[in-house]
């Protein structure tokens, strides 16, 4: 479940926002992400994996709320370990075999490929 946005690394650019499939964050006045929906995250890492700057934390424990201490997180370097240890780098994809989304664009591609292109009929 997400536990932190670090607001001294958020840049506010919303990308957490956007990609989150069940819309747990906000943009708070401030213009950094805010956590608005705790309890509707399904652990999913997405908001992690794309976040820029390593701002945020999402526990593997899903089924439970977390009590976290952002310094201790930093000095543990967890923030954004899981986008590391999918093989991306703040925010860009990453191509290791760790990498579950790099096999779903490899079979994308693939499943694009073997589809014919479609005809255009002369009238």
């Amino acid at each position: 479940m997400i536990e932190l946005v670090n607001s001294d690394r958020c840049i506010g650019c919303d990308i957490c926002v956007k990609v989150c499939p069940r819309d747990v964050f906000d943009s708070g006045d401030d213009g950094l992400a805010v956590i608005a929906r705790k309890s509707d995250c399904q652990t999913c890492f997405l908001c992690e994996l794309y976040c820029p700057v390593d701002a945020l934390y999402v526990s593997p424990h899903a089924e439970q709320d977390d009590e976290v201490d952002s310094e201790q997180l930093i000095a543990q370097n967890l923030l954004g370990s899981y986008t590391r240890n999918m093989g991306w780098s703040r925010g860009k994809m990453g191509g290791t075999d760790k990498d579950p989304t790099r096999q779903l664009r490899i079979l994308n591609r693939v499943g694009r490929e073997e589809q014919p292109t479609p005809q255009r009929q002369l009238l």
